[in-house]
């Protein structure tokens, strides 16, 4: 938590040395409209999610069983790391930057910015170096295309709480449901032994995750938001 606030404290710093505004410009004051962006997001990508890993244990052939070692207290403890992580993230690539960048070059190219540096983030986040160049841009495109969907949500509806439901959705359900994240065995754990995807079906779960989410959630907010004037 400590990481959060400290990073808090330097995005309001930022804001008002170049803007001289405060930190309520990222659009932290909750109402109405932001929690429902807040809990649509969720929800969206809780369902994403949960498509994509169940659908991957299908063509894999295995299945989750329940873990009995898992209670409330720890899904508890997992919630609370997993919206930290989020929050962290999108303090740092959705926040204070991103907002002067908009307001320096515009919406497109200050979205594919913030995307580039999500994916070159994570080679660091999920230790990439040395694994060859391929999967260095397997997870480049992969949480880039997501950096673009979180950084464009937070442009169109010019607050931290979409595009926070939307990262946070996603990685409850890896890391608390599936088990599929950094804290190990969580409420569901892979049961049998399992297969590599073929090459149709890797293709297919790849284009899922870079293409067919995050232009769907693309074209939803370019349909219901308008984009903001620098």
């Amino acid at each position: 938590m400590l990481g959060v606030l400290v990073v808090f404290a330097l995005s309001w710093l930022l804001l008002w040395l170049f803007r001289k505004e405060h930190i309520t410009a990222l659009g932290i004051i909750p109402n109405g409209r932001r929690l429902r962006e807040f809990s649509v997001g969720l929800l969206l990508m809780a369902f994403f999610c949960a498509i994509n890993l169940l659908g991957q244990s299908y063509f894999k052939e295995f299945s989750y069983a329940r873990n009995p070692d898992y209670g409330f207290w720890e899904s508890l403890n997992g919630v609370w790391w997993s919206f930290k992580a989020a929050l962290f993230e999108e303090l740092i690539f959705r926040g204070a930057i991103l907002y002067l960048l908009i307001k320096k070059i515009g919406v497109n190219w200050s979205c594919i910015i913030s995307a580039i540096a999500f994916g070159i983030y994570h080679w660091f986040s999920y230790e990439m170096f040395g694994r060859g160049v391929i999967p260095m841009i397997y997870v480049f495109l992969l949480t880039g295309a997501a950096g673009w969907m979180f950084a464009y949500a937070f442009a169109r509806t010019r607050s931290l709480y979409a595009p926070l439901g939307l990262h946070f959705g996603w990685i409850v359900i890896n890391i608390v449901v599936f088990s599929a994240g950094p804290l190990g065995n969580s409420l569901f754990v892979i049961e049998g032994d399992t297969i590599e995807l073929g090459g149709w079906e890797q293709l297919l779960f790849f284009l899922w995750q870079t293409v067919i989410i995050p232009g769907s959630i693309t074209w939803y907010l370019g349909k219901r938001y308008t984009l903001p004037q620098n």
